[in-house]
C-alpha cells in the first residue's frame, strides 16, 4: 500500500474543510449572529428583508434610490453639454487631433467624412445656479436644476448597447454579475415586508419601443435570486399569476403555502441549497403582494394637484409617467430600490425629431418626481439618478443638414445627474473639450459614479463584497475607484 504523500494529505484536508462548511454553515452563521448586538439581531430576524450584519457602514444620507435609466444613450450635446463654438464648425470635418485613436462603432467607422453637427436646439441658463440646459427639450427639468448635481464627464469602457448597459448596471461588461438594485437589496434589505426590496418598470415609449432591454440589468447575477428585481407590468395584472384562481380562497392559499414550506424546509435541511430558501421566501412574498400590490396601484388617494403635476399619463398604466408616480409610492412605503428603464434613446438618424419625442415623454414626469419628493419631505432621503449607458458623437452619422442629423455611440464622455439623497444640488462637475468629445477636467468613470451612489446609501464600496468563483466580487470592480465627494452636500 503506497505511503500517503503531502499532496494526498492536502486533498484530504480540503475535502474535510468542504464537508465541515457544508454541514455546519448554518450553525456557524447562527453563532456569528449571536455575537452581534442581540437587540439589532432580533429586529433583523423579524424583517422579511433584513440588512446584512454591519450595514450600513456609515450613516446613510439616502434611504432609497429611484434610478431612471434612459436606455440607448441620450445625446449630451443636445441636452446638457453646451458647446456654442460648434456653430462655427457646421459640416466641417472633426479634426483628427480631436478624434484621436478612438475605437469607432461599425456604424460609422466606414464613413468617408466625420462632419461636425452642432445642436439644432438653443441652450439657455436656468435656476439660481445658472445651469446651461436645453430648455426647448427639457423645459420642466430646467425648473429643478438647483436640485440637480450634474456630472458632465462620465465615461465607460463599452461602445455597444448590450455590454454598455451591463456595465453601467453591474460594473462589468461580462454577464453574470449582480445589478446595482440587487446589491442594495442584498446589503440593505428593505423596510417594507409586503413588497419586494427591488422593483423594476420597463415602460414602452412611442419612439423605438422594440429596442432591446436585458434582464441582466436588474438580475441578481451571482447573488441569490431572491435579490433580483421584480418587474411590475404596465398592462393587465401588475404581476402575472399573483391573484388566486377562481375557487381558491386566501385561506386555501395559506394552507397550501404552509405545506409547501414544510416540504421545502425538509429539502433544504437535506441538500443545503440556498435557492430552496429563495423559493420559500418568494412564495411568501407573492402571498403578501396579493394585498400590497393592488393597494400600491390604486391611485384614488392621490390628489388632483399631484396627478396634474406629473401630467396626463399619470393614470395610464404602462406609461413612463405612471411608472414614476408608482416609484414614489414604492419608496414612500419603504422599498429600497426602484428602477425605471425607458428605451428608445438610440438616435443614429433623425435625432432632432426623435429626441424631442423622448423628452416630451419623460421631461415633465422626471421633474415632477423630484418636486413631489421635495414637497413631501422625502427628497433628502431619496436619491434620484438619471442617465444612460453612453453619450453620442459630435459628428453626424449619415447625411447632415441644418434640420436633421444622427449621432453614433460615444463612450468617452456623457452626462448623468443625481438629485436629493445627500447630493449637492446646483453643481456641475467635470468639463469636456469644445467638441464634447474628450474630457479635459475631472473624469468620472461609471464605477466612480456607482461608488458615489453606494456611499450616499451608507455603503463603503471597497468593503461591500460577495465571494464568488474564488474572488471577492464588488459592484465597482477590482480597479481603484473613488467617491465623487465634489457633488455631495
Amino acid at each position: 500500500m503506497p505511503m500517503p504523500t503531502l499532496q494526498h494529505d492536502a486533498l484530504r484536508a480540503t475535502a474535510a474543510r468542504r464537508l465541515f462548511f457544508q454541514s455546519s454553515g448554518v450553525a456557524l452563521g447562527t453563532a456569528a449572529l449571536a455575537l452581534l448586538d442581540r437587540g439589532a439581531a432580533a429586529a433583523a430576524v423579524d424583517r422579511v428583508h433584513p440588512p446584512l450584519p454591519g450595514l450600513p457602514h456609515h450613516p446613510a444620507r439616502a434611504k432609497a434610490v429611484i434610478y431612471i435609466h434612459t436606455n440607448g444613450g441620450p445625446s449630451q450635446i443636445d441636452l446638457w453639454d453646451h458647446k456654442p463654438k460648434l456653430q462655427e464648425f457646421f459640416d466641417k470635418d472633426l479634426p483628427p487631433s480631436v478624434r484621436g485613436e478612438q475605437r469607432l462603432s461599425t456604424m460609422t467607422s466606414g464613413q468617408a467624412r466625420f462632419p461636425v453637427a452642432p445642436s439644432k436646439f438653443a441652450f439657455t441658463r436656468a435656476g439660481r445656479c445658472g445651469r446651461w440646459v436645453n430648455q426647448e427639450l427639457l423645459p420642466h427639468t430646467a425648473g429643478i436644476v438647483d436640485d440637480v448635481a450634474l456630472v458632465k464627464t462620465i465615461h465607460t469602457n463599452a461602445i455597444n448597447h448590450d455590454p454598455a448597459c451591463t456595465f453601467v448596471m453591474t460594473g462589468s461588461e461580462i454577464p453574470g454579475k449582480a445589478s446595482l438594485g440587487s446589491w442594495l437589496a442584498y446589503g440593505l434589505g428593505s423596510d417594507n415586508d409586503d413588497l419586494p426590496a427591488f422593483v423594476v418598470f420597463t415602460p414602452l415609449p412611442d419612439i423605438n419601443p422594440s429596442q432591446a432591454l436585458f434582464t441582466r440589468m436588474w438580475s441578481s447575477g451571482f447573488l441569490p435570486t431572491r435579490y433580483s428585481g421584480v418587474a411590475l407590468r404596465g398592462s393587465g395584472d401588475p404581476v402575472l399569476y399573483l391573484p388566486n384562481p377562481d375557487g381558491v380562497t386566501g385561506a386555501d392559499r395559506r394552507t397550501m403555502l404552509d405545506g409547501l414550506g414544510q416540504l421545502n424546509e425538509r429539502g433544504y435541511r437535506r441538500f443545503r441549497d440556498p435557492e430552496i430558501q429563495t423559493r420559500i421566501a418568494q412564495y411568501e412574498m407573492a402571498f403578501r403582494m396579493q394585498a400590497s400590490v393592488p393597494e400600491l396601484t390604486d391611485l384614488t388617494d392621490e390628489t388632483e394637484t399631484t396627478l396634474a403635476l406629473y401630467g396626463d399619463d399619470a393614470r395610464k398604466p404602462g406609461s413612463f409617467t405612471h411608472s414614476l408616480l408608482l416609484a414614489r409610492r414604492l419608496v414612500e412605503r419603504g422599498v429600497r430600490a426602484v428602477q425605471i428603464l425607458h428605451r428608445g434613446w438610440d438616435q443614429h438618424g433623425n435625432l432632432p425629431n426623435d429626441l424631442k419625442a423622448q423628452c416630451l415623454d419623460t421631461d415633465q414626469a422626471t421633474a415632477a418626481l423630484v418636486k413631489d419628493l421635495k414637497q413631501r419631505g422625502m427628497l433628502d432621503e431619496t436619491l434620484v439618478v438619471w442617465g444612460g449607458e453612453f453619450g453620442r458623437t459630435v459628428y453626424s452619422q449619415g447625411t447632415l443638414t441644418k434640420d436633421t442629423y444622427g449621432r453614433d455611440h460615444h463612450p468617452r464622455n456623457y452626462c448623468m445627474w443625481l438629485a436629493g439623497g445627500g447630493s449637492r444640488g446646483g453643481v456641475s462637475f467635470g468639463e469636456t473639450d469644445d467638441f464634447s468629445y474628450n474630457i479635459v477636467e475631472n473624469p468620472v468613470h461609471i464605477n466612480d459614479f456607482n461608488a458615489t451612489i453606494l456611499h450616499l446609501l451608507g455603503i463603503d464600496h471597497e468593503r461591500f463584497t460577495y465571494r464568488f468563483q474564488g474572488l471577492d466580487q464588488r459592484l465597482t470592480g477590482v480597479e481603484p475607484q473613488r467617491v465623487v465627494h465634489e457633488i455631495l452636500a
